[in-house]
């Protein structure tokens, strides 16, 4: 009976060791209270030991987190109502703070991160939330990363993913666009319009200095008209010539 009743206590001290044996992986750290009070450093990765039951432990991931910003009803600054959603990615780089300096990090970054959302994307225009995406997407992780340190946390990206613009804006901007487009599309042709004209001046004025050019220009159009096989011939006559007859035929006349 001495024998068994000292196997089952050296079986039982073995079972406690054991259960006192816990093993963190290599992103995990164990954030331990004794009879109630923080030890100094969270101790992990790998085999650790956990006095039962003077020692609590509470196992923190060092993992960077991917939180989806659910969507926001925004009014900008110019009075336009929009949703908007986000992305904040964001790990825990002191197990300590993130368990002792707020109850629940998840949820607390989470809700931080929808009231950020809403109070920055409030103060800019619309045209503004569409065409800064990477300032405003700077300026939110710059807020979230302040006020998030003191937890231990560290906010390293948000990305502003949608927003989605009522019926009525979208048609606007639509609207807006086509316009712009046929601003530009006037205002090409015009220049176009305008460089030919300059051309044609200037080849008015060669062709003024130099009469040979002319006729240099009449043989070209000759050639061309032969080339495509066509039986008509086209002779240009200056109108000064025909001035010149009817003076002839008034004078007879007279």
């Amino acid at each position: 009976m001495e024998v068994s009743g000292n196997f089952i206590i050296a079986a039982m001290v073995i079972l406690y060791c054991f259960s006192c044996l816990k093993v963190l992986r290599e992103y995990e750290r164990g954030v331990i209270f004794r009879l109630g009070r923080l030890l100094e450093k969270p101790k992990g990765p790998g085999i650790i030991l956990v006095i039962w039951p003077i020692d609590k432990m509470v196992r923190v991931s060092l993992r960077t987190v991917t939180l989806d910003v659910p969507p926001q009803d925004i009014i900008t600054r110019d009075n336009v109502s929009v949703k908007v959603n986000a992305i904040v990615y964001f790990r825990v780089i002191e197990a300590a703070k993130a368990i002792v300096s707020v109850e629940n990090y998840l949820y607390a970054t989470s809700q931080l991160a929808q009231t950020t959302l809403r109070s920055v994307l409030g103060e800019v225009e619309m045209d503004d939330l569409l065409s800064r995406r990477e300032t405003l997407n700077l300026k939110l992780q710059s807020i979230l990363d302040q006020h998030t340190d003191p937890w231990g946390i560290k906010v390293s990206l948000v990305e502003v993913k949608q927003v989605d613009l009522p019926q009525e804006m979208q048609r606007a901007m639509a609207k807006q666009a086509e316009a712009e487009r046929e601003k530009r599309a006037k205002i090409i042709h015009a220049d176009g319009e305008f460089q030919a004209a300059q051309k044609l001046s200037d080849a008015a004025q060669v062709i003024a200095t130099e009469p040979v050019a002319l006729q240099l220009r009449y043989l070209q159009t000759l050639t061309e008209i032969g080339v495509e096989k066509n039986t008509t011939v086209i002779f240009p006559v200056p109108i000064d010539l025909l001035q010149g007859i009817t003076d002839m035929v008034r004078k007879k006349q007279g």
